[in-house]
C-alpha cells in the first residue's frame, strides 16, 4: 500500500475507510474476499489513484470484477506478492539454519563415537596395570561415560525424530514457495515467477546463449467471456494454457502473464525454432471445436497472436519485452491468429527505407 493508505488502516481512519471499501464492493457487486478488499481499500482511500481509474473504467464498460480481474489488477498495479515474498525469503533462511543445525548434530555424534572407542581402547590398554588406584580410576570414567552414552543415546533418538521434521518443514516450505510461484487457474508459473526469470536470464551481456522471448495473447477473449461467461472463459484459459506447457517445459518456462496473456522464455534458443513452435501451437489451437462444459454447446474455435523476440546485446528485461510485445500488437492489427517476429520486422523497415 502506499504511505497514506498504510497510515489510515493502522488509525482510527481504518474504521472509516474499511466501511468505505465495503460499501464500493456492495454497491458494484463485488465478494469481500481478502484480494478485492485490499483492492478496494485503494479505491476508497484515494479515488484518483491509476488502480482505481482503471477499476472505474472496467465498471464504466460493464466489465464484471471477478476473481480473475482481480488477480490481474493486482499484479498489474500494486505488490501483492510482498508478503509472499517475506515468507518465502524467511523459509530459504529458515531451511539454511536448518540445515547448518543438521551438519552440526551429525558431526557431534560422530566425535561422541570417536571418543568412546577412544576411551574404551584405553581402559583395555591400561587393564594389565597392576595398580589399584589406576583401575578404579578408569572404572569411574567408564561408568561416567557409559552414563552420557545412555543419555546421548536418548538425545540421538531425539534428534533422529526432529531431522525427520526437519525434512518435512523443508519439503513443505518447497511446496509453499512453487505456490506461490504458480498461477492458480493454469497452473503455469505467474508473472511474478516469470519477472523475476526473465529478469535473471537478461542480468549479462554473454550473446553465446540465445534467448527468446514470446508473448501470447488470446484473441477476442473479452467478447468471448461476455458471450459465455467467465467460468467458461477460464475453460478457454486452461486449454490455451495446456497446451503452450507442453511447449514450455524446463528448461523453457510457460507463464500466465495477465488475464489472457501469456510468456514464454526460451533459453538457448533462436527465434526460427520459436516461430515454428509458435506456429504449431497456433494451428493446435485453432483446429480444435470447444464445447462448453455445462451445456455441450459449441464454442467456436479460438486463436491466439503471439510475438517473439530474440535478446539483443546488453538488452534489459524491460525492452525486450517491450520489442515482444510490438511484435505482438503487429500480429492482432495484421488479422490476428499470427507469430511476428521482431527481427523481421526491423527487416522490413530496412528494406522500406
Amino acid at each position: 500500500m502506499n504511505n497514506d493508505i498504510e497510515i489510515s488502516v493502522r488509525s482510527p481512519a481504518a474504521y472509516a475507510l474499511a466501511g468505505e471499501a465495503l460499501r464500493l464492493m456492495q454497491d458494484h457487486g463485488v465478494w469481500p474476499t481478502p484480494l478485492n478488499y485490499e483492492l478496494w481499500l485503494y479505491v476508497a482511500g484515494d479515488p484518483e489513484c491509476p488502480l482505481a481509474q482503471e477499476i472505474h473504467r472496467l465498471v464504466a464498460a460493464g466489465e464484471t470484477i471477478t476473481e480473475d480481474v482481480s488477480e490481474s489488477l493486482a499484479s498489474k498495479f500494486i505488490a501483492r506478492m510482498k508478503l509472499n515474498d517475506e515468507v518465502r525469503d524467511a523459509g530459504l533462511k529458515l531451511t539454511r539454519e536448518l540445515a547448518s543445525i543438521t551438519e552440526v548434530i551429525v558431526d557431534a555424534q560422530k566425535t561422541q563415537k570417536t571418543y568412546s572407542e577412544t576411551l574404551a581402547g584405553a581402559k583395555k590398554s591400561m587393564s594389565d596395570v597392576d595398580t589399584l588406584a589406576l583401575k578404579g580410576l578408569i572404572d569411574s570414567l567408564t561408568e561416567a561415560t557409559n552414563t552420557v552414552l545412555d543419555h546421548h543415546t536418548v538425545l540421538e533418538g531425539r534428534l533422529t525424530e526432529s531431522s525427520r521434521e526437519v525434512n518435512r518443514l523443508r519439503k513443505h516450505l518447497d511446496q509453499v514457495r512453487m505456490e506461490a510461484m504458480t498461477d492458480a487457474l493454469t497452473n503455469l508459473a505467474n508473472r511474478k515467477s516469470f519477472d523475476e526469470a526473465l529478469d535473471a536470464h537478461c542480468e549479462g551481456d554473454d550473446v553465446t546463449k540465445p534467448l527468446t522471448l514470446a508473448v501470447i495473447d488470446i484473441d477476442h477473449f473479452k467478447r468471448f467471456n461476455d458471450t459465455w461467461g467467465h467460468q467458461t472463459g477460464d475453460q478457454v484459459l486452461r486449454y490455451v494454457a495446456s497446451v503452450l506447457a507442453r511447449i514450455g517445459r524446463p528448461p523453457r518456462l510457460a507463464a500466465r502473464y495477465g488475464g489472457e496473456e501469456f510468456g514464454l522464455l526460451f533459453p538457448g534458443e533462436t527465434c526460427d525454432n520459436v516461430e515454428r513452435l509458435l506456429n504449431e501451437a497456433r494451428t493446435e489451437i485453432a483446429s480444435r471445436v470447444l464445447k462448453r462444459r455445462s451445456t455441450n454447446e459449441d464454442l467456436g474455435t479460438v486463436t491466439i497472436s503471439a510475438g517473439v523476440a530474440q535478446r539483443e546485446y546488453g538488452e534489459d528485461s524491460f525492452d525486450l519485452l517491450d520489442r515482444a510485445d510490438k511484435a505482438l500488437y503487429l500480429s492482432k492489427n495484421n488479422g490476428r491468429n499470427k507469430v511476428t517476429v521482431a527481427e523481421d520486422i526491423n527487416k522490413t523497415d530496412s528494406n522500406a527505407a
